[in-house]
């Protein structure tokens, strides 16, 4: 036991403190990665957030890392932190079966592109996480880490129950409706969903390519602009992305914001439909934040979900089409039906849907020059009992359309002992602001409960 106290202290320093006493040399990623293994067997065996893990490996890599720094030579900005990865982002020589029968036992022969990122960053890959089927709506086997009787939600369920458990202190995850937002407001951690083409997604499962996203979840805003400013950048494989600067993610979040941030607080399509104790802390704090927040309308949002399954669905038909043929008997209802309903999709009206995300920036534009960023929730309420569903995603899908960047902060709990997401959302391309902003948010609710105006 004390062994695992001394565990927890180390794991609970977050990805920027773990990050400073690697590179001075303070701890070794050798020490690290064993701490991150002990907490893995401690909690794995009700959590089950691994799809792959090789200890050994892991080891080896820190081990290699640590000869690195010691021998003086350079070292990265993620140099020996450990990062947990969704199974649909390819990695080479480890089996990545993207949730599904179909890919059972497929080993990728190259890195995915952020995965290469990593590795020249001084990441330890740690291992695979699990997703739900396709990264779509059908569970795996993952549990919520403050109550295996509650779903931890999806796509992304693995990466965010394994930070929620302490076992790795990162961990990456994709979104193309609620899969990054939604796990991380249901296991209680920060979820960080960037612009659409921040972060490019080659070797990563298409589902929608309009809509799919690569996500982050870590303990803390800082260490999630941390790990989300390393994976930037232009990849002429994916045309989502563009030749631009990199993001000065982190040391723009651990900023001191020039003016008290201003929030909007929206009511988004589905509030009639959320938890009584989701609206209630939603409204409270938006109270608690006085003239710092005002409410505004979304007019024009009521048909934004069915657009989104539109391009969704069609976009998964197409991308899906060879795992269809080569193992549609394989594939569970709920994604047969999917694809199904992606087929009969009219090519004009398919094409008429992919307008949307310019007149959402153009509707959402006058919103952004008031406010810092849109306070709303990240999910209708804590965690649903039961592993047969991932929980609603109608609070996330809006943004992930409009492509706008939003980050999900533990905030809230329910009355059931179960966390509670309020997620803010900010104007395409201010990734950098919606952090200093979501972390000013999480110090100003601290302060208030610690009794400081």
């Amino acid at each position: 036991m004390a062994h695992l106290d001394k565990t927890e202290a180390l794991l609970a320093l977050g990805a920027v403190g773990l990050r400073d006493r690697l590179a001075s040399g303070a701890l070794r990623a050798v020490d690290l990665v064993e701490a991150c293994l002990a907490q893995i067997a401690a909690h794995e065996p009700a959590v089950q957030a691994w799809a792959w893990l090789d200890g050994n490996h892991a080891i080896e890599q820190a081990r290699a890392l640590d000869a690195r720094r010691q021998a003086g030579r350079p070292i990265g900005p993620l140099h020996g932190l450990p990062v947990a990865l969704k199974d649909i982002i390819d990695t080479k020589g480890i089996p990545t079966a993207n949730g599904m029968a179909v890919d059972a036992g497929r080993v990728p022969a190259d890195d995915a592109w952020i995965v290469a990122r990593l590795r020249a960053a001084g990441a330890i890959i740690l291992g695979k996480t699990v997703t739900t089927e396709g990264a779509f709506l059908h569970p795996g086997k993952t549990r919520n880490p403050h109550n295996p009787d509650h779903t931890p939600g999806g796509s992304s369920q693995g990466s965010a129950a394994a930070v929620a458990a302490g076992m790795v202190p990162l961990a990456i995850g994709t979104q193309t409706g609620g899969s990054v937002i939604r796990p991380a407001a249901f296991c209680g951690v920060v979820g960080f969903k960037p612009s659409f083409g921040m972060i490019p997604r080659t070797g990563i499962l298409p589902q929608s390519p309009f809509l799919d996203t690569v996500g982050v979840f870590a303990r803390t805003v800082e260490d999630a602009a941390l790990l989300a400013e390393v994976l930037a950048g232009h990849d002429a494989g994916d045309p989502a992305t563009e030749p631009a600067p990199m993001p000065r993610l982190l040391d723009v979040a651990l900023a001191r914001a020039p003016v008290t941030p201003m929030f909007a607080f929206v009511r988004p399509p589905g509030w009639d439909a959320a938890d009584s104790q989701m609206q209630g802390a939603v409204e409270e704090l938006a109270a608690l934040l006085g003239d710092q927040c005002f409410e505004a309308p979304l007019p024009g949002m009521d048909e934004v979900a069915a657009i989104r399954q539109r391009i969704n669905f069609a976009e998964m038909a197409k991308c899906y089409y060879g795992l269809e043929r080569r193992g549609r008997d394989q594939m569970s209802d709920v994604l047969r039906a999917a694809m199904d309903e992606g087929k009969a999709v009219l090519a004009r009206d398919y094409l008429a849907a992919l307008d949307w995300r310019a007149l959402m920036t153009a509707a959402l534009s006058p919103l952004f020059d008031r406010c810092d960023a849109i306070l709303c929730p990240s999910a209708p309420g804590p965690a649903p009992e039961g592993l047969g569903s991932t929980g609603s995603a109608i609070f996330n899908g809006l943004w992930t359309l409009a492509g706008v960047p939003a980050v999900t902060l533990p905030l809230f709990w329910a009355d059931n002992g179960l966390p509670m997401g309020l997620q803010l959302v900010g104007r395409h391309g201010d990734d950098a602001r919606l952090l200093r902003t979501a972390r000013w948010l999480m110090a100003h609710v601290e302060n208030r409960k610690d009794g400081v105006q």
